[in-house]
């Protein structure tokens, strides 16, 4: 337990003084990535197969936006119009964001950036009706990222988590990217905790996002 709580303020202060800064150096490369192995088309994939009941002018967010891959597949799978909010701590990730969805088709959506912490997010309780998190909640305390994003999801609001899960593969990308993955315990103990469960989807195994995630949603009551 003492280990755990170690790692867990570790990660804390990684996030506040660290991840942005070394996201900030490699922010290109990360984009490469997962350009590369398909995962935004993964996720855009599964965002048409299993569309929310969003109504039109959602408010929604993507926490931990990165370089953009998983706000560009929320733009090509939300059939109604909406404002993303693509939040991250790392100014580059965001800037790279930012150019690659300017570069897209005209879209029905209307799209912010914003820099700031998950753990400390700018917004009222229930800003959201629909948020979305990939790699985010891997570099903070699983119960106070959880517990954050609750806070600003309105009541009856969609909590999408693709999780990274531990395994061979996630052992390099962690020493990679600096991050520590959950368990599966862990994740559906914590979504349980703030939200209900409502789909826990698995990937097929020839999907290039199977081999570290899985898609849980869950909703707000």
């Amino acid at each position: 337990m003492a280990e755990a709580q170690g790692w867990a303020n570790k990660i804390g202060e990684t996030t506040e003084t660290g991840a942005g800064h070394f996201y900030d150096r490699i922010a290109r490369f990360y984009n490469l990535t997962f350009k590369l192995n398909g995962y935004g088309r993964s996720i855009e994939r599964y965002l048409r197969t299993h569309p929310l009941p969003l109504d039109t002018g959602a408010r929604v967010l993507d926490a931990g936006c990165g370089t953009g891959l998983l706000t560009l597949a929320l733009l090509k799978a939300l059939t109604t119009p909406s404002h993303i909010t693509a939040l991250d701590l790392s100014a580059s990730s965001i800037a790279t964001a930012r150019h690659a969805i300017f570069e897209t088709a005209r879209t029905k959506h209307r799209v912010s950036f914003l820099q700031a912490n998950v753990l400390s997010l700018p917004f009222s309780d229930g800003s959201f009706n629909f948020i979305v998190t990939s790699g985010a909640l891997e570099y903070v305390p699983l119960d106070e990222g959880m517990s954050e994003l609750a806070r600003v999801l309105a009541p009856g609001g969609y909590f999408l988590h693709l999780p990274v899960y531990p395994s061979p593969m996630t052992t390099i990308l962690e020493y990679m990217f600096h991050f520590k993955s959950h368990t599966p315990q862990e994740v559906m103990e914590n979504t349980s905790r703030y939200f209900r469960l409502v789909e826990h989807h698995r990937f097929p195994l020839i999907d290039p996002i199977s081999w570290s995630k899985t898609a849980v949603l869950a909703q707000k009551a």
